[in-house]
């Protein structure tokens, strides 16, 4: 579209008027983009956005975050809470009943490879093993494979082999 002097003037007269660049578009025979682009251009004077004129009627109340205040899940030290016998689906909780605790192997130091002075931790395997939170929960500590966080069972779950391309070709 060429935007002669009378089209110029009509949409300064319908912007005036308060119209929405659409309807402006629309009365006009042009995009709502080709109404926002040459009102931008001829710097007129803008409008408030339709989406939050409602919000400038509405008194602003001040919302403040949520303060949590200490842990924010259970201590694995508390006691677990007990279900009520009702419920079908969660499983019976024998009462005094703790599984001993899984003891950690301590640390290990080897000297590093390639005659470097310095030593290194031993590696455990990170696969997790129960429910977070849960008294059981722990990691399986086995051995790690070189450069892997998993021991060698675990890495064979995580890790899948790239199939051969010519095996999927027929």
């Amino acid at each position: 579209m060429e935007w002669t002097n009378e089209a110029i003037a009509r949409l300064k007269q319908l912007w005036a008027e308060g119209l929405s660049t659409a309807e402006i578009g629309r009365r006009m025979g042009v995009s709502k983009n080709a109404i926002v682009g040459k009102a931008h251009r001829l710097m007129l004077e803008s409008r408030p956005s339709p989406i939050r004129r409602d919000l400038v009627d509405r008194p602003q109340r001040s919302v403040q975050p949520r303060r949590v205040v200490g842990p924010t899940l259970p201590s694995l030290a508390a006691p677990l809470p007990q279900a009520e016998a009702t419920d079908p689906f969660l499983p019976e909780v024998e009462e005094d009943v703790a599984p001993p605790p899984k003891s950690r192997p301590a640390p290990v130091l080897v000297p590093a490879a390639r005659g470097l002075s310095e030593t290194r931790r031993h590696h455990a395997c990170c696969w997790p093993i129960g429910e977070p939170g849960t008294r059981d929960f722990h990691f399986c500590d086995a051995e790690s494979l070189s450069g892997k966080p998993y021991c060698d069972a675990h890495a064979a779950l995580a890790y899948v082999k790239v199939r051969d391309r010519r095996e999927d070709a027929a």
